[in-house]
Formats: structure tokens, sequence, C-alpha cells
């Protein structure tokens, strides 16, 4: 009896021993299977779970669609531009003796970015005379791509303009606008390729050296993670468009052969900013192994020293100064006065103290590309631009009590003028939210039919009640997650559109790592608007944040659709 007892005890001994290692080994299990797994990837594993939880606690409902007059006439860009009075003017003259000249922002701008101003100023109290008159310039800031939009719409035409390079004076001349080239440089800068220190060290180890020709093999083979800006806007981006097309086929950027190489180059693009801006920011984040930059931006971006290598391409960056129009013969003479000017040597050596006039050395790649086959360029992109995946885009519309009013007004009048950007192979759906959400239109291919759904459903928003923008964004996560089921090869993304201020439903936190996980790119635009709170969800996934005013919220809104749509 003594021995039976004795065994049985053992057994039970050994039995708790064995459930105890049994949770040790599951409790260690459990503690070390995310180990080496990065927070998106850990959050991944479960996003669905979590999308459905958070989606179960918002009350959605289904609008009935409602078909809109669609209008078919193509984009009209000036219709769309702020009246001019927004881009401001950074130097003014004293007497009506003066010619108004558009100067890019790199050197119209404050600081460092000032040395045009610096030179207008100095012109201004110098007493030249032109024609028995003191002879004077007006600058007015503002970028080369929107400056372009202006004068080829003929909305405003200055009596000068002196874009960063010289693609853009061909795109005027193309559109019919007598352009005069005054001078080819008033000041000395290149565009270039800012690779990290180590990638940049690889590629030489493997192609020899670094150009667009290997950047172009380097993406197409999936080596390389590089981010470029919006050729419609950026000085750098076309320059980068048309010296990619060039390494395909110089003899016919538009041929077969460029369209080609293109297309599976840009297949492994990840990303195309809106703005220099926001592709500075993307680069902080350490998600790109290169991207484009103007040397004046990089010699003054202190980060940027050390662990980056900056590398020329594409045509120079000489700042050319061109007369528009017919102009009266003193406003010529000035206009070439002030060229001289600028070009006299104490203002140079200031020029070099900003950064500018580095790599005299460095000869432009390609010959001058006229002005049609500019414009052709970035129609290719705009169709090629996002590879063989078609974008799947939700809209969400705050239409809380807080947007009555003037918001939801130019809210409406943004994307009814925005939606003309949509590309045709692309998909779309929309939603609006106040306490509750609405699914106004949901995702379908963006054809006649959904077009005149989608401005129906614009023209049917009405404003009231409280704000659940997170709500929102769920939701449409929610629709892009069912559409990608059936559609898994498309690229997603979220445009919210509110004046940022959230009262109801769910916060930032509760869904921050569902939007981590997902990684779609959430775009907002804000109508008087807490930029801050709308900014903190963009950043998630590198996008876009607008702050839209009452001018030029249609304007900044249409370039955003064009890039990303």
């Amino acid at each position: 009896m003594a021995s039976r007892g004795k065994s049985g005890k053992t057994f039970i001994t050994m039995l708790l021993i064995a459930v105890v290692v049994f949770g040790l080994v599951y409790v260690g299990i459990s503690l070390t299977s995310d180990l080496g797994k990065s927070k998106t990837e850990i959050t991944a594993e479960n996003a669905d779970n979590q999308l459905n939880k958070l989606y179960k606690n918002i009350h959605v409902s289904n609008a009935e669609p409602i078909k809109g007059q669609i209008d078919i006439d193509p984009v009209s860009v000036g219709d769309s531009l702020p009246d001019i009075a927004k881009f401001p003017v950074s130097v003014e003259p004293a007497t009506a003796h003066y010619v108004e000249i558009f100067s890019s922002t790199e050197k119209s701008g404050s600081g460092t970015d000032g040395w045009l101003n610096e030179v207008a100023q100095a012109f201004n109290q110098s007493g030249i005379e032109v024609n028995g008159n003191i002879a004077f310039v007006k600058i007015r800031s503002i970028a080369s791509g929107t400056a372009a939009d202006y004068i080829r719409s003929g909305k405003y035409v200055p009596d000068a303009f002196s874009p960063s390079n010289e693609y853009w004076g061909e795109m005027v001349k193309a559109q019919g606008i007598k352009t005069e080239l005054v001078t080819k440089r008033l000041v000395g800068n290149v565009t270039g390729i800012v690779a990290k220190k180590a990638k940049y060290d690889e590629l030489i180890d493997k192609y020899g050296s670094l150009n667009v020709k290997t950047i172009t093999d380097a993406i197409a083979a999936n080596e390389l993670a590089m981010g470029y800006t919006d050729p419609f806007a950026s000085s750098t981006g076309l320059n980068f468009l048309v010296t990619a097309l060039a390494t395909f086929d110089s003899s016919n950027l538009l041929g077969e052969q460029a369209v080609q190489g293109f297309e599976k180059f840009q297949a492994n693009v990840p990303f195309i900013a809106s703005t220099t801006l926001q592709m500075r920011d993307a680069a902080k984040t350490g998600m790109l192994d290169a991207f484009v930059m103007e040397y004046q931006s990089y010699m003054n971006a202190a980060d940027m020293k050390g662990g980056y290598v900056f590398t020329p391409f594409g045509v120079r960056h000489d700042s050319p100064l061109y007369a528009l129009g017919d102009l009266p013969k003193e406003k010529a003479e000035i206009i070439a006065a002030f060229a001289a000017f600028a070009a006299e040597d104490a203002y140079q050596r200031k020029a070099e103290e900003m950064g500018f006039n580095g790599h005299e050395e460095y000869m432009a790649e390609l010959e001058t590309v006229d002005g049609n086959t500019l414009s052709a360029a970035q129609k290719l992109w705009k169709e090629k631009k996002n590879g063989n995946k078609p974008v799947v885009a939700v809209f969400v519309a705050d239409v809380s009590g807080s947007m009555d009013g003037e918001p939801l007004h130019r809210l409406k009048q943004s994307l009814l003028t925005g939606q003309k950007y949509l590309g045709r192979d692309n998909s779309i759906g929309f939603l609006s939210y106040a306490n509750d959400v609405t699914i106004n239109l949901p995702i379908g291919k963006y054809d006649t039919n959904q077009q005149s759904m989608f401005v129906g459903a614009i023209n049917s928003l009405q404003a009231g009640g409280g704000t659940a923008t997170f709500d929102g964004i769920v939701v449409a996560m929610k629709m892009l997650q069912e559409e990608m089921a059936v559609n898994p090869d498309v690229k997603p993304l979220i445009f919210v559109l509110s004046d940022g201020e959230t009262n109801e439903g769910h916060s930032l936190n509760d869904i921050r790592d569902l939007i981590e996980a997902y990684r779609i790119p959430v775009y907002t635009i804000g109508y008087n608007a807490n930029i801050q709170a709308l900014q903190s969800i963009s950043s998630i996934n590198e996008a876009a944040s607008i702050n839209a005013d009452t001018e030029d919220v249609v304007y900044k809104i249409g370039n955003l659709l064009n890039v990303q749509m």
C-alpha cells in the first residue's frame, strides 16, 4: 500500500511539473513570437481583427446614390488659380518705372533663399536710370511650375520670368507667349540625386558610377528605394522625368523604347512627393535610399551633411531670365540692366555664401527640349506613373456643424474641380461623416457613371452634428480592405477633407497602429483647420497635408490629385 501511495504521489508530482513546464514553454513562445518583428508587422497580423472591432462600434449608413451633371470639358488650370495676390511680392518698387519679375522660390524667399531679393533691393537703391527715369524691379516669389501655369493660361503675365531651369521657359514659348531669353543665367545651381553614403558606395561598386542611367537600372532591378517630385509643379521633378526618359532613348523621349523603359522603372518607385518639403520629410524617416534636390538646398540642409552624397543630373538650374510679351522699350531695357547688375562679382560672391554657384564644372547632359515635347512628357508621366497598379481611393468628407457655410462650400468646390484629375483607370469611393458615417458612394471604376454619382454625392452634402473624423477613416479603410480582397494588385489611398477638429468616436491613438499596418497613405486637406491634428494623421505614412485657404484650395487639391491619381 505504501509503495502504491508513493508511486501515486510521484505521478501527481510529475504531472504538476509537466503542466508547469508546458505553461512556461507556452508563455515563452507567446513572449518571444514577436521578437525580431517590427511594430508594423505585429500589427499587420491582427489588423483585420482590429479593424473589424473598431468598425462594429461605428454607426454606418448607406446613402441612395444620386447622379449629378458632369462637365466633360478638360481641366482649365486658369480657372482654378487663385488671385495673384496670394503670392507675396518680396521686393516692392518705389515708382511706376519698374518691371515685375516672377522668381522661383529658392532665390526669392527668406534667409539663404533670398539672394535675388537682396540683389533687387540693391538695384532699386542704385539709382540706375533708363530713358531718364530711375529703374526699379518688383519681385514676386512663386514656384516655377505655378508661375508657368499663370503665364500659359494668360491669367496673369508679368514682364519677366526667372524659373529654376529653362524647361519652363520652353513650355511658355510653346504656348504662343512671346518669350525672349535675356540671360541663360542669373545665378548658378544644379539639381541632383542625394543618396545615402552606404547606398552610394554599394551602387558605385556594382555599376561603376552613379548617374540617372544607373539609378534607373537599380530602381528597375528593385535595388534602390528612391523618390522624386511632381514634374507638373517641381523643376527638379520635371528635370528628373526628362532625364530618365532620355536614358532609355535619347533620340526619342516619347518613343516606344523610352516608354517601356520608363514603365519598368516607375513600377518600382515607392514615392512621388507633391512638394520638395514633403520629399524632405519622407527622407528624414529613413524610408528612402535616395531622392532629388537642388544643390543650393542641399548645401543649406545641415541634416544632409556627412551621411549623404550629391550627384548632379539633367539640365542646369541656372535661373534663366525671360522677357515676356510685347514690352515697351523702357521695360525691356530695365530687364537687361537688372540682368547685368545681378552678374556683378559682388552679388555672385554673395550667391556663393548662400549655397549657389556650386558644381560650376557640371555641364548639362541633354540638349534643350522643346516645350511641346515637355508637355507630352508630363502627360505620359500622368498616364504611366502608377505602372500597372491602378489607384483605389476613398474620399472622406467632414460634414459636421463646424463645416457649415464657407468651409463646406469650398470643400464642394475643391472636389467638383479636382474630380477632373481622377484617372479613368482608377476606382473611387466617397463617404461623409458627422456624428455617424454615411457611405455616399461605394467604390467603383471611375467611368462616366461613377463620375456622375461622385458629383451627385458631393452636391448633396449638408453640414450638421459632431465630428467623428477617425470613425470616417476607419470606414474608409474597411472599404479599401474589402476592395483589395477582390483586387489585391491596387494602390490604396485615402483623402480626408476636414477642419481637423474631432469630438466624437475613436481617437488617433485608437487607429494609429492600424494605419501603420495597412500602409495606406492618408492625405489631409484642411479648411479653417486644426492643421497640426491633420498633419499628425498624414505623417504616419508620409502623405501630404494641405492647409487650404479660401483662395488656393482648388488649385492645391488639383495638383495633389494630379500627382496621386
